[in-house]
């Protein structure tokens, strides 16, 4: 009789997610007050109040309580940046502000951007972090990464047979969609992920729109 052998797979750390989030409470801060949809303080502290059991829940196994404070903080500001963004927009023709608020201002929300959907693709892909853990191998995703292309034994020459994207990978994803519009190393395979990558690029287009009128205005 054969013994099947399973190799423990650790689970993905936690900890990137969790300083992104802290990351997008704390570039909405560097925002002036007539571009931001609450008082000062008030979008980190309520990203802080729902991190509490959110860290709870993923240490306590309640998985599905885990998810929806995921999907709420993360909706919270995704909410709060569009908001800003429409009032980035809105505040260019009024010369309210001066060029280096809004530039700092545009610089902000470009890196909340990046931020927030790096989030969503790392909580929603292939089930979200959770489900991903429970795999030995990421084979089936929105997206499609190198690493699920490369066959077994170049895997395992690489030391990839345990491959699994973490924050980091969505995070590189976010990055290369914010700054080339488009998808660079990771073709997206699902409908809801190719509407999420469209509404970041036209965010981040947004956004360097605004940054180039403001410099020709300068000029």
């Amino acid at each position: 009789m054969k013994l099947q052998v399973q190799r423990d797979v650790e689970p993905e750390p936690r900890w990137p997610a969790v300083i992104a989030l802290l990351c997008v409470g704390s570039l909405y801060e560097v925002l002036p007050l007539r571009l931001s949809i609450a008082p000062r303080g008030v979008l980190f502290g309520v990203i802080c109040i729902l991190l509490v059991p959110t860290i709870i829940t993923h240490q306590t196994g309640h998985h599905d309580w885990n998810k929806f404070f995921g999907y709420l903080v993360i909706f919270i500001e995704t909410v709060a940046m569009i908001a800003s963004v429409i009032l980035l927009v809105a505040a260019l023709p009024t010369h309210k502000e001066t060029p280096i608020t809004l530039l700092r201002a545009a610089g902000s929300l470009w890196l909340t951007n990046v931020l927030v959907f790096a989030l969503w693709y790392w909580r929603l892909d292939a089930g979200g972090p959770h489900i991903r853990d429970q795999r030995p191998f990421h084979c089936n995703g929105a997206f499609l990464f190198p690493q699920m292309a490369m066959s077994a034994e170049d895997r395992a020459r690489t030391g990839q047979q345990d491959w699994r994207p973490g924050f980091i990978d969505y995070l590189f994803l976010a990055f290369n969609t914010s700054t080339a519009l488009s998808p660079t190393d990771a073709p997206v395979l699902s409908p809801w992920a190719k509407l999420l990558m469209m509404l970041q690029a036209l965010t981040s287009l947004t956004i360097i729109a605004v940054l180039a009128a403001r410099a020709i205005n300068i000029l």
